[in-house]
């Protein structure tokens, strides 16, 4: 997990870009996984945050070793928010499609990067060049051709839920940003424990048993929740560390394009044209944003090299 060593040749800029890129491609089979296993949302949420929760820590301790306990005394306060608000965000997700329609959420969790440049704007007084929020509107735009056909009037409490993903998501994110040099992955332990232990509570006081589920699905369960989600959220997780949060929740716009191709390979849910040209624009303005970006890069080099010689 330590991207540090092995890509000392990398800039701190690209160093965040792989983290959070990799981690929202490693996270777009998520929602495909989910609906393959099929099971009820307090089951999923269980063993999401229990079996997510065991791998957390199973990354921390090969991450820390013996300073595994400093690690965590250095997120702090700011650390248990992050845990809370993550907890938070998780809930609040499939609370969200369970009221409304999966494309309502989907849309609102779009705005997810520009609630994080405004509220990094407001908490950090962070500056975002204009280039980044032309980046996030046209993402915006492309995330709404691909939900398009599933939205609608929709639950007015499923659409709060979604808002309330989106801003908790964001707001994450920017506190980690108040903690320069902090790594705030390890708290997501805390994160799966409480979302696991509320499910498991929820599930005995309505009077229903825990059960395994059958093995095809418990294999899809712990390939997901053991696996695939405690890599891919550490990896985002620490992108605050290199990136501006609202960059951050931009590029987790790659987890629902992705995600979208996964369901239309696997279970034939083609996606509408417009589906196809919205993507299309999320991962074009994504790539010519980092394109243009990494020019800018190559040319400070090279103007303080000529500095730095003269």
């Amino acid at each position: 997990m330590r991207v540090g060593r092995s890509g000392a040749g990398l800039s701190h800029r690209q160093q965040g870009l792989l983290l959070t890129g990799g981690g929202a491609l490693i996270m777009s089979p998520d929602a495909l996984l989910i609906k393959l296993a099929a099971l009820p949302d307090a089951e999923i949420l269980m063993w999401r945050g229990l079996l997510s929760a065991l791998g957390f820590l199973v990354i921390a301790l090969a991450r820390y070793g013996r300073g595994t306990l400093a690690a965590y005394r250095r997120c702090g306060g700011t650390g248990i928010a992050v845990a809370l608000l993550f907890s938070l965000t998780t809930c609040c997700f499939v609370l969200g499609n369970q009221y409304t329609k999966a494309g309502n959420v989907l849309l609102i969790l779009a705005g997810a990067p520009l609630i994080a440049a405004l509220l990094s704007r407001a908490i950090l007084a962070e500056r975002l060049p204009r280039r980044t929020w032309l980046s996030i509107g046209l993402c915006m735009l492309g995330i709404g051709m691909i939900v398009i056909d599933d939205t609608g009037v929709g639950s007015w409490v499923g659409n709060a839920f979604a808002l309330m993903a989106a801003t908790t998501l964001a707001l994450n994110f920017t506190l980690c940003r108040r903690r320069p040099g902090v790594d705030m992955s390890p708290m997501l332990v805390f994160n799966g424990l409480i979302v696991g232990g509320g499910a498991a509570l929820v599930l005995l006081l309505g009077g229903g048993g825990i059960d395994m589920p059958p093995i095809d699905r418990w294999l899809l369960v712990v390939l997901l929740c053991l696996f695939i989600v405690p890599t891919g959220v550490t990896l985002l997780q620490r992108g605050p560390l290199y990136l501006p949060a609202a960059e951050v929740g931009l590029l987790l716009l790659l987890e629902v394009v992705v995600g979208t191709l996964w369901a239309w390979w696997l279970l034939g849910e083609t996606p509408a044209p417009i589906a196809l040209a919205g993507g299309g624009l999320v991962l074009g303005t994504l790539v010519t944003k980092g394109l243009y970006e990494r020019r800018l890069e190559l040319r400070l080099r090279a103007a303080s090299r000529v500095a730095s010689g003269s």
